[in-house]
This record gives C-alpha cells, sequence and structure tokens, in this order.
C-alpha cells in the first residue's frame, strides 16, 4: 500500500465519466499547495471577520496611501540625481536659466517639467504622504479614545506609534531632499537644533553634514535614509503591525451579540476583499484628484539653496509644524558658563519636541499601572466610559493645535492684520493654559454623557410628548429602551479606585509606603473614583425602576379627573 495516495482529480469528463487532465493551472496550484500548504493556509483564514464600522477604514486609507508612496517613490527614484555638485541650469523652466543650482535640484525641476506625467508623480507622491501621516494619527486617536491598546494589543500600539514617527521623520527628510530654498531653511532649522546639544552637538552637526554646513553629503544621505532605511524599518513594522492584527483580531463596538470574546462582522472572502478593493481605487483616485488641482511644494517658485537667502512664508508640513511652533514660542535664553554658550532657546524645545510624542506612545503602560488589569480585551470602550483617559487624549489634541499655531504665527498674523507679538504671546499662555481648560471641559462633559446614559437607562428615552394626566398634571412621555439598546449602554465595566492601606499592620507596626505605592492610589481616586466617573447603573436597578414607573402609571390612571 502507499504512504502517499495518488490525489483524485477534481473533474471528470461528463459523458464518459473519465478523469480529465489538469490544466496547467491547476498543477502549478497543486505544486505550490504541496510544499508550502497555500490552499489549506489560505482556507484558514478567508473566513475571518472583520468589523462592519467605518471608523475601521481610517487605518485601510494609510495602509493605501503608504502603497501609493511607495510605488510613485519608486518612479520618482528613476529620475532623481541626489547629488550636491553644483551645475548650471538650461531647461524648461526660463526664469532660471543661467542660474547656478544643486543637481539634485536641477533633476527636481526635470522631473516637473521634462519628464512625462513628472509632476503629477511628485505632487502625487506628497499628498499621500500627508495624508498617510494624517490618516495615521487619526487612527491612533480613534485607538486611544476606543482603548483599543489594553491587552493585548500593546505591541501593536507601540508598533503604529513608531509607524508614525518615522513616517514624519521620513516625510521630512523627503521634501528636504529637492535643495530648494524651503528645504534648505528646514535643513537649517534641524542643524540649529543639532547644535544645540550641549558637548557633542558641534560633532554631530559635522558628522550629518560631513563637515560645514550645507556641505556636498547631505543630500545623499538623506536619500538614502529617506529611501531605504527608514522604509525598510516601516516595512518591517508594518509587517509586525498586520500579523498581529490578524493573530489577535479586530476589536469591534459594543452592541447586541458582540461580546468581549466574539467577533461580529462580514467575513474576509469574498465581503470585505471586495469592499477594501475597491476602497483602495478610491483612495487612490482621490489621492490623484488632489494632486491635479491642488499644488504643493512648488519648488520652481523658491528657487536653490542659498545659506544667506530664507523663502518668504517658509513653513513645514503640518506634521511637522509643531516642532517649528516650539522653537518660535520659547524665549531667545542663553546661558554662558565657562566660555560655553547653552542656547536654551532651541535645546529646551529639541527635549520637549520627542517628550510630546512619547507622552501619548507610552500612556497605555500607565493607565495599565494603575487599573492592574491583566486581562484581555477585545470590547471597545466607548470615549464617555473613560472620561480621564478621553479628556486626557483631548488635551494633548489641544496642545498640539496651539504649537501648530505657533508655527504659523507669521501666517496668521498677516492674514488677519494681527500683531505677531500678540499672536506669539497668546500661544505661550495657550501652552500652560489651554491643554488644563480642555482637559476639565472634556471630562464634564463625559461625566455629563454618562449621567444622560444612567438616565436614559432608569425612565426610558424622551419622546416629545406631552401628555396630560386626569389629576391636571403635565408629563412627558418616555419611551422604554429596547434590549439591543440597554446592553450597548451597559456592555462595560468600571473600575473601583485603589485604596490605601491601614497605616499600621496587624502587629502594630507603621506602615512604610512609598511614593510609587502613593501616586499610584492618588491617580486611581481621579481616574475612578467618585469625580472620575459616574455610578454604573445595575441590572436591578433598571429593573426595579421600570417596575416602580408601572405602578406609578397604574396610579395615575386611576386616579379621578378633576371637574
Amino acid at each position: 500500500m502507499r504512504a502517499f495516495p495518488e490525489r483524485r482529480q477534481r473533474f471528470r469528463d461528463e459523458p464518459s465519466g473519465r478523469r480529465a487532465p489538469a490544466g496547467k493551472g491547476e498543477a502549478l496550484a497543486d505544486w505550490l499547495d504541496g510544499r508550502v500548504g497555500l490552499f489549506t493556509m489560505a482556507k484558514a483564514n478567508l473566513r475571518k471577520v472583520f468589523p462592519d464600522h467605518w471608523s475601521f477604514l481610517i487605518g485601510e486609507i494609510a495602509l493605501y496611501t503608504f502603497v501609493i508612496i511607495i510605488l510613485t517613490g519608486v518612479y520618482l527614484t528613476l529620475f532623481f540625481k541626489p547629488a550636491m555638485n553644483e551645475v548650471v541650469y538650461d531647461g524648461r523652466w526660463t526664469p532660471l536659466n543661467g542660474i547656478r543650482m544643486s543637481q539634485a535640484y536641477e533633476s527636481t525641476l526635470d522631473i516637473s517639467f521634462d519628464v512625462r506625467g513628472g509632476l503629477l508623480m511628485r505632487q502625487v507622491h506628497h499628498w499621500a504622504a500627508i495624508v498617510f501621516i494624517a490618516s495615521m494619527l487619526v487612527h491612533m486617536m480613534r485607538t486611544f479614545f476606543n482603548g483599543v491598546f489594553r491587552k493585548p494589543r500593546e505591541i501593536n500600539w507601540l508598533s503604529g506609534a513608531g509607524l508614525l514617527i518615522l513616517g514624519m521623520f521620513d516625510g521630512f527628510m523627503g521634501y528636504s531632499l529637492p535643495d530648494d530654498l524651503l528645504s534648505g531653511t528646514g535643513l537649517r532649522f534641524m542643524e540649529g537644533a543639532i547644535l544645540s546639544i550641549p558637548i557633542v552637538g558641534t560633532y554631530l552637526s559635522f558628522f550629518f553634514f560631513d563637515g560645514q554646513f550645507p556641505g556636498t553629503a547631505v543630500v545623499p544621505r538623506l536619500f538614502t535614509v529617506h529611501v531605504l532605511l527608514i522604509p525598510g524599518i516601516m516595512l518591517g513594522l508594518l509587517a509586525l503591525h498586520m500579523i498581529l492584527l490578524v493573530y489577535h483580531k479586530h476589536t469591534h463596538h459594543p452592541g447586541p451579540g458582540k461580546k468581549n470574546m466574539n467577533i461580529v462582522g462580514p467575513p474576509l472572502w469574498p465581503v470585505y476583499v471586495a469592499k477594501s478593493g475597491g476602497f483602495f481605487f478610491l483612495v487612490f483616485a482621490v489621492t490623484t484628484l488632489m494632486s491635479a488641482i491642488a499644488q504643493i511644494n512648488p519648488v520652481w517658485s523658491y528657487g536653490p539653496y542659498r545659506p544667506d537667502q530664507v523663502s518668504t512664508d517658509a513653513q513645514p508640513d503640518w506634521y511637522m509644524g509643531y516642532s517649528e511652533g516650539l522653537i518660535r514660542l520659547m524665549p531667545g535664553w542663553e546661558i554662558n558658563l565657562w566660555g560655553h554658550t547653552l542656547v536654551l532657546g532651541v535645546l529646551i524645545p529639541f527635549l520637549v519636541f520627542p517628550t510630546v510624542l512619547l507622552v501619548i506612545w507610552l500612556y497605555p503602560f500607565l493607565e495599565a499601572w494603575i487599573t492592574g488589569d491583566r486581562r484581555e480585551h477585545h470590547l471597545n470602550e466607548r470615549p464617555r466610559n473613560a472620561p480621564t483617559r478621553t479628556a486626557f487624549g483631548a488635551a494633548w489634541i489641544a496642545l498640539y493645535a496651539v504649537l501648530l499655531a505657533g508655527g504659523g504665527n507669521d501666517l496668521i498674523a498677516t492674514h488677519f492684520q494681527l500683531s505677531i507679538n500678540a499672536i506669539t504671546w497668546a500661544c505661550r499662555i495657550g501652552f500652560f493654559v489651554v491643554p488644563v481648560v480642555v482637559f476639565v471641559i472634556t471630562k464634564r462633559i463625559c461625566l455629563g454623557l454618562q449621567h444622560k446614559d444612567r438616565q436614559k437607562l432608569l425612565h426610558g428615552r424622551e419622546t416629545g410628548i406631552i401628555q396630560r394626566l386626569p389629576h391636571g398634571e403635565y408629563v412627558e412621555v418616555h419611551e422604554p429602551l429596547s434590549p439591543g439598546e440597554k446592553y450597548t449602554l451597559t456592555a462595560y465595566e468600571q473600575y473601583l479606585p485603589l485604596e490605601l492601606p491601614p497605616s499600621v499592620d496587624e502587629a502594630g507596626v507603621a506602615r512604610k509606603l512609598s511614593f510609587k505605592e502613593r501616586l499610584r492610589v492618588l491617580l486611581s481616586r481621579s481616574y475612578f473614583g467618585r469625580d472620575g466617573q459616574v455610578a454604573k447603573v445595575t441590572e436591578e436597578q433598571v429593573a426595579e425602576h421600570e417596575g416602580h414607573g408601572a405602578e406609578e402609571a397604574e396610579e395615575r390612571a386611576e386616579e379621578p379627573q378633576r371637574p
């Protein structure tokens, strides 16, 4: 008897019933399946369920724009020359004819005016990068507000945040490659930040620029990092992100039939594949349309970079605008010690810049330490049910917006005819005040929405119908909620605030509590104490109130009508 019996043929000739020989495509598929188990693996994964909610499309926008960036970037790489040797321009853009410039800037002009479709590709590449980072940030904040970062998705959160940060730096390097006046101003900005580092700043600047700024090596080095190093790391993080996503599966929003250990939605094949494929072409089409009608980064208007000039309205892309806002808002403080100058006006923003990102990046571990919760969570939280977390995220966004406005203080001043000093001081004050105000307001809104949900569960939905009772009293008719609505409003858990242990132990010896333990209890009370959340309605309270409401309605109906 054979150890491996011969495979049965899939098709037979209908008239004779004889087995028909397999076609070339089927034979190749069988060959692959016998060696890598492709069909077996596909059969197990094609029925995976994906939640059907629009918010999950934000992550797909980030994925698809990244694909667009790769495709257009490969095309542009074929024509771009990352060299800084000086040439004299003699091309189609006649206003710059006879002007000395770097070969990188010349090749950028050639791509824009001589390469067929080159300008459109440049525009698509730049717009896709902006949408990519914007969609990643929105996707990250959606994940944050829904509490998706909880166990077991901490690594996915870190990989997603790493993709966002790497995308920001890769975008900065990308628009620095043309070596025009705007990108050169951005590089000078970066050089100043590097030089502000005590002791080693000068050495780092010489290493990065291979000598004095701007040198002749920065564009080739940026090109290598922009095209190979950072995209390679991002591809690795993206692969890790997608593998963990498939392994842990999606979370889903609370609702009827949706629990912590199940997923409700359409399968991957054929429903989700069809939707996802159509959505990819839609994203590509919208990005191309934006690139065709909205001009971005017209390098020919700025001219080649010269260290003694700065372009008018020099602004980085929006995702790096907050870094410039830090520089513009910081006073020009300096400290002279032992013959050395410490430029605090640049050093402090240089230190605050990564801190702003790390605060939101490492927040999940702070919340896990406060709650001590080690369970798996696959059901999203409504933002209102986590008031402190939601307020923290809103305050972070408000801080980012203040710094972004500070980075464009000159444009705000010229467009609205305001004093640039007044705008700068308003942003300086707002840096400390606005996040606190937004935190307090957001938390109060969340608590108010929790009160509203509580009243809705106990009294039902307001119908707007006013009814006069037999004894003359006017009351509003409330409609009871459906079981599905009740489940949605109650499908979450509330943590109890931690309490400090007794001041003395069983032996009567005074306890020594560390600062870490006291801080954890304090934060737990602020998160889950009386001022941090509204007590969740229990099923017994809902049943008791419904019974009480029915008895009151019967009593009112039995009362005699007044003459």
